[in-house]
């Protein structure tokens, strides 16, 4: 069984490549909450989302989230209405909102509904949230501490990181499949999925006890650096790195998560880095990691699993 964290673009589309060539009982994937907000009166989990789209092939691949095929009546609508518009919400899109909306107040946990819609999506894999309590991703920048959403779509990135807080994590339990997979003895190893490392895989790690059970897992723990060239595929993780005087690099990612991980994937660009991360005690894989398709998905979502396969064995040694 493996164990995937997931949030974002690059995550979704490596979860989905893991999906495509494991069975369904073979793979949980954990999707970061940090971004979840309240917006018009709906409840929004925008990471869960669009990895939801994502492996039921429904994604907007030319915007990076949403569904493909959407339309704005809506939004349309609203805005004749002054209403806000800042964060659109698709037609389409919106039915998700409405029954996720319809459901917490109705007392299901996240986690219940989140797995029926996956069910009704046709995805075969489990897909869980980090969390079923409340965590919030608070961005410390020089414009004060705004919401994740308020510096992620409405400032659009711009202010400057000083650092990041996760509202709520110190509290927060892991959801039941969550612990039930790090504690699975059938656990063959955790892949930390080419996401912003602040913004999708911190949260999650942040929630109470997930990294304590991480590190007590037997099984390898092996991240795909979401930094090519010293620049991100999609997203701001290069500008935060910067932002936070770090190295923008795949090395930079390694000392990012330090001894919490066994190994490394890295691209081919950055093969020249890979002496520098082993001498920090992290095995390197070195590889093309950019995903255009779903072959490209299925292709590193399969060179990273017999990279932990590899790591397995020589542990077992």
């Amino acid at each position: 069984m493996i164990l995937a964290l997931a949030g974002g673009v690059g995550g979704a589309r490596l979860a989905n490549g893991l999906c495509k060539i494991l069975d369904g009982d073979q793979l949980v994937v954990v999707v970061n909450t940090g971004d979840d907000f309240e917006h018009l009166g709906f409840s929004i989990s925008p990471d869960l989302d669009t990895v939801m789209y994502t492996l039921a092939g429904r994604n907007n691949v030319a915007l990076g989230w949403g569904i493909e095929g959407e339309t704005w009546n809506f939004m349309q609508a609203l805005e004749g209405l002054g209403g806000e518009t800042w964060f659109r919400l698709g037609d389409r899109d919106l039915a998700t909102h409405v029954m996720r909306t319809q459901a917490l107040r109705h007392g299901d946990s996240l986690s219940k509904v989140t797995g029926r819609m996956f069910q009704q999506m046709q995805v075969a894999c489990q897909v869980v949230p980090m969390s079923d309590d409340p965590v919030r991703t608070m961005v410390e920048c020089d414009e004060g501490v705004l919401a994740f959403q308020q510096y992620f779509v409405r400032r659009r990135c711009e202010p400057v990181v000083k650092a990041l807080h996760y509202e709520g994590a110190a509290n927060a339990r892991p959801s039941e499949a969550f612990r039930a997979a790090l504690q699975d003895a059938q656990l063959d190893g955790i892949v930390l999925c080419p996401s912003n490392p602040f913004l999708s895989v911190r949260p999650i790690l942040a929630v109470a006890g997930v990294e304590a059970m991480l590190r007590k897992v037997q099984a390898p723990v092996v991240a795909v650096s979401p930094i090519i060239a010293g620049a991100a595929v999609k997203g701001p993780a290069a500008k935060i790195m910067h932002e936070l005087g770090m190295e923008v690099t795949s090395l930079g990612i390694a000392k990012f998560y330090g001894d919490l991980i066994d190994g490394l994937v890295i691209d081919a660009q950055d093969a020249h880095l890979a002496a520098a991360i082993e001498a920090t005690g992290i095995a390197v894989a070195v590889t093309d990691t950019v995903m255009k398709s779903d072959r490209d998905q299925q292709k590193l979502a399969t060179f990273t699993l017999e990279f932990v396969s590899r790591l397995r064995r020589e542990q077992s040694r």
